[in-house]
């Protein structure tokens, strides 16, 4: 017996092959084996049946339903499929014919477009356009309790719980997710009658219970969510494929970019390695301007999640190391939107899936190289960098008020932060503190007596703001030893500084400290290039003094050589920056 069900599913089944070039003259059907009314269980559902059987598609039926079918076939053809299928048992019993207008977005098998194959028939009023929402078709919109009671008795327990699952997302219900419906659920459904204008019964008509759930889904359908298999990354999850389209391949990253409107952008993540290889990962990704500074991390010995947010961006990445393997996926979504993110965040990681493949390094080698760029993703910079120099062994620092304006974030060297400790706005001067003490190559020390006019000094600074991974000397002499309205706080040098040089030491040729070198300008007349003023030693010792701080004054004021100078001065400037 079992060999002749096998021979007569194999033979209807090649038949129904070889006809079908004759199914886009024809009107067309489908077997409908089952009905769920979330899109992950129906993806299961569909993966489950096509292990199975060839011809298994997938179509959403609105109202936040979505169905598993075979198909197309001729209606003859179907009704055979439909009797064979229910005797062998590889359907369920109540599996039924389906009419293709009645089918919506294809999300079985990915990126297929079965309906674009064949042609819809003509909607008469013999065949209603309304979506079926489960299988049996569902019953009228104007059920009496007694009747929505009866439809809801058919409900699975998975189906329950899904309507549970709604409730508590749109705020009635605060229980467990049992799938039983006592008091509190019927409570839930009652107050969520009252709010839509319906009955107060506290049982869900099948029209209600479609509403209910359509709300729920209208999140992920707005983003087309849809199953994905990256076979060269080796991951298959649900993504928002309405609103991201695959980009390019730039290990570890597989660059799914904006393809709508909401901005949204997608990595999965893909590579061989070790746990040294994750946590480096872990590190690189927190220099990445897509994951900003404020949000949690976690890292633990094999694996890792990062969310990050700012005004315009949130983002959520999470990575695991197995099998010598380290997969996960970065979810970027503008601000704003919470409600869709963490659903469609949701799905993303109930629906993460490892399959075969991994990343090879090598792929994307040709890409255009970057010094700002790690595998196509820009990194992190801040809003602004400027100099500045330690003043003791614990390493605080004195820096331009420029550099610490309006910052979500300050830091020293480009990771070591740093708080203010006070600050002088009209002298220009800030001063700060490390978050934790460090250890400084040389420190300041400040002139005790006047120094001569046009004397040589020299700046050191970040004169490129952190491009070129070390402070640089800028030569010139001192022109006055007062501002150009005599202000006795202030210095006049002849020195063509660089944005980046503010908030570096002045220094004489034997390495002591003569003042901090200030920006220039920016309202005003514009003075020539070569002009610079810097605050002097008198005036930021007051400011060091009243902080409770007492800077190391020069012993004597002897020249020395120019390595010496640089050495000195490389060892107590200090790269500052100023983070969004």
């Amino acid at each position: 017996m079992d060999f002749m069900k096998a021979y007569f599913t194999a033979f209807i089944l090649t038949f129904l092959m070889l006809a079908r070039p004759a199914l886009a003259q024809q009107d067309v059907v489908w077997v409908q084996i089952e009905a769920q009314p979330s899109l992950s269980a129906a993806q299961d559902a569909a993966r489950r049946y096509a292990g199975a059987m060839p011809d298994v598609n997938g179509f959403a039926l609105g109202g936040g339903w979505y169905a598993v079918v075979l198909g197309p076939y001729l209606r003859a053809d179907a009704e055979r499929v439909l009797q064979i299928y229910r005797a062998d048992r590889l359907i369920p019993n109540d599996s039924y014919i389906q009419l293709t207008s009645r089918l919506g977005q294809q999300f079985w098998p990915v990126g297929a477009n079965t309906l674009g194959q064949v042609q819809t028939p003509q909607v008469t009023q013999e065949t209603p356009q309304q979506p079926v929402v489960q299988a049996p078709a569902p019953q009228p919109t104007d059920e009496s309790p007694a009747d929505a009671r009866r439809s809801e008795a058919q409900l699975t327990r998975d189906e329950r719980r899904a309507l549970q699952i709604a409730l508590q997302w749109a705020g009635y219900y605060n229980a467990a997710i049992d799938g039983a419906f006592g008091r509190g659920t019927r409570g839930s459904m009652a107050a969520w009658q009252v709010d839509r204008g319906y009955p107060e019964t506290g049982i869900l008509t099948t029209a209600q219970r479609a509403e209910l759930l359509a709300d729920y889904n209208a999140p992920l359908t707005s983003v087309g969510m849809a199953m994905v298999r990256d076979d060269e990354a080796g991951i298959e999850m649900l993504l928002p494929m309405g609103e991201v389209t695959f980009e390019t391949y730039e290990p570890p990253f597989a660059h799914y970019g904006t393809a709508g409107d909401l901005g949204a952008r997608v990595l999965l993540i893909s590579q061989p390695g070790d746990q040294t290889t994750l946590f480096g990962l872990y590190e690189i990704m927190q220099t990445l301007k897509i994951v900003p500074l404020e949000g949690p991390r976690r890292r633990g010995s094999d694996s890792f999640t990062l969310e990050g947010r700012n005004s315009a961006i949130v983002s959520y990445t999470e990575a695991a190391l197995r099998d010598g393997q380290i997969k996960g996926f970065t979810l970027i979504w503008p601000s704003g939107d919470e409600p869709r993110r963490e659903r469609v965040l949701a799905e993303m990681k109930a629906s993460f899936a490892r399959v075969e493949g991994v990343l090879d390094p090598a792929t994307g080698s040709e890409a255009v190289q970057d010094i700002d760029l790690i595998s196509g993703l820009e990194i992190r910079k801040p809003r602004v960098s400027r100099s500045g120099f330690f003043i003791d062994a614990s390493g605080t620092v004195v820096t331009t008020s420029e550099v610490v304006e309006s910052c979500t974030r300050i830091t020293l060297e480009a990771d070591v932060e740093a708080e203010l400790v006070t600050e002088d706005r009209a002298l220009g001067v800030a001063v700060l503190r490390p978050g934790a003490p460090l250890a400084p190559m040389s420190v300041a020390r400040f002139v005790a007596t006047q120094p001569r006019l046009q004397s040589d000094v020299a700046v050191a600074g970040y004169s490129y703001e952190g491009v070129l991974g070390a402070p640089s000397l800028t030569f010139g002499t001192l022109s006055d030893l007062k501002g150009l309205r005599g202000e006795t706080e202030l210095k006049r040098l002849a020195l063509a500084a660089l944005p980046g040089d503010a908030g570096g030491p002045v220094l004489d040729t034997g390495g002591t400290v003569l003042g901090m070198l200030l920006p220039r300008a920016t309202r005003g007349p514009q003075l020539p290039g070569d002009v610079s003023f810097a605050a002097n030693a008198t005036a930021i010792g007051n400011v060091l003094a009243d902080a409770g701080l007492s800077p190391q004054r020069a012993v004597n004021g002897a020249a020395i050589t120019p390595t010496e100078l640089s050495r000195v001065a490389s060892g107590m400037t200090v790269l500052v920056s100023c983070w969004d």
